[in-house]
């Protein structure tokens, strides 16, 4: 093997999560018109906690790619979940999340699309 040298391999980025752009986002589960909340995203790694959005968690990367995110995380003493976020433009985006909060499941399928300035 003369010549080859070792490429280090890439930590996943979420570079779809980055692409989305920064503003006020209403999140609304997929179908319904109600409104479940809005959020000031800065940074749309956010959207990866909505049941768990205070805590501290750790995050295992399951799928990057340039459409798609999907992140199972862990969060000690608040519960665990599991997201999927699909991007159609960097102003709408499908998200399906579920798992453990405050000792209850949930799952949902969310719609959110970005609605103006914070």
């Amino acid at each position: 093997m003369a010549g080859a040298t070792a490429v280090p391999a890439q930590a996943p980025t979420l570079a779809m999560l980055d692409r989305l752009e920064k503003g006020s986002w209403q999140l609304r589960e997929r179908g319904q018109s109600a409104i479940l909340q809005t959020i000031c995203v800065g940074d749309a790694r956010r959207m990866i906690q909505i049941y768990h959005p205070r805590a501290t968690c750790s995050r295992y990367i399951i799928e990057d790619t340039p459409g798609s995110v999907t992140v199972h995380y862990t969060c000690p003493g608040a519960g665990h979940g599991r997201t999927s976020i699909r991007s159609e433009t960097n102003r709408l985006v499908q998200i399906d999340t579920q798992g453990i909060a405050d000792g209850k499941p949930f799952s949902q399928a969310i719609e959110a699309r970005r609605a103006g300035a914070c």
